[in-house]
């Protein structure tokens, strides 16, 4: 089945480009000119992707994301102004999973688009191979459901990015063994991530502020200062 992305400029010279790129690779292409537009299409359909430009007429692209996190894990990567490194920073604040700085190659967009879809791919291979209650890590309060990729804390469900999901797995799966933002960046991002130790940071304080009692008194993801994070 062809993977669906929704492509959200309201340049329309960029949107015709990387959609003509995305369709020349055989994925199928919504695309969207403004914020509202974009959540109304995120909202009715079940993508695979969303490139999402920050500025935008009626919603900019922080309050989209923001909204779509309401409702959906789905990747989004964000299109952001080169060099603005708090475009980047607000951008995983408010659930991205990545960003491409402008002006882009489009190359390096389909490269990114393909290396998250293989990802999300290997994630699902992997799952189908196990059975259902292996899929299913128990450590404390907490129970993930690798398939359907759940968070429950004591009876309650928790709604997570890819990337959170990924990485408060990761920590789960090895009690108090403490992961270096470099260590956690390259497993969950990949080696070839473009990014900084900030992203790691940046998710980390997203998922204490959605999971724990007290983010300021972490009971769950815990910091070992001056080496990284881990899991109590």
């Amino acid at each position: 089945m062809a993977k669906k992305v929704l492509v959200v400029d309201d340049e329309k010279l960029i949107v015709k480009g990387i959609r003509f790129s995305l369709e020349q690779d055989g994925m199928e292409v919504d695309c969207a000119y403004d914020g509202q537009e974009a959540l109304d299409l995120a909202t009715a359909n079940n993508y695979d992707m969303i490139l999402l430009d920050v500025m935008l007429p009626k919603l900019d692209g922080f309050e989209v994301c923001q909204n779509i996190r309401e409702f959906s894990t789905v990747p989004i990567v964000m299109l952001t102004a080169k060099g603005d490194d708090m475009d980047k920073i607000l951008g995983l604040e408010y659930g991205a999973d990545d960003y491409i700085t402008k002006p882009f190659n489009i190359l390096e967009v389909k490269a990114r688009i393909k290396a998250i879809m293989r990802r999300a791919a290997l994630g699902q291979s992997v799952a189908s191979d196990h059975s259902a209650e292996e899929n299913v890590v128990e450590n404390g309060d907490l129970v993930l459901d690798k398939s359907n990729r759940r968070l429950t804390i004591l009876g309650t469900e928790y709604n997570l990015t890819s990337k959170e999901f990924d990485m408060l797995l990761l920590l789960v799966t090895n009690p108090r063994k403490v992961f270096s933002r470099e260590d956690l960046l390259h497993t969950i991002w990949g080696s070839d991530y473009p990014g900084d130790e900030r992203t790691v940071d940046v998710h980390v304080r997203r998922l204490r502020e959605k999971i724990e009692p007290n983010p300021k008194e972490p009971k769950y993801v815990r910091t070992k200062w001056g080496v990284g994070y881990y899991y109590q």
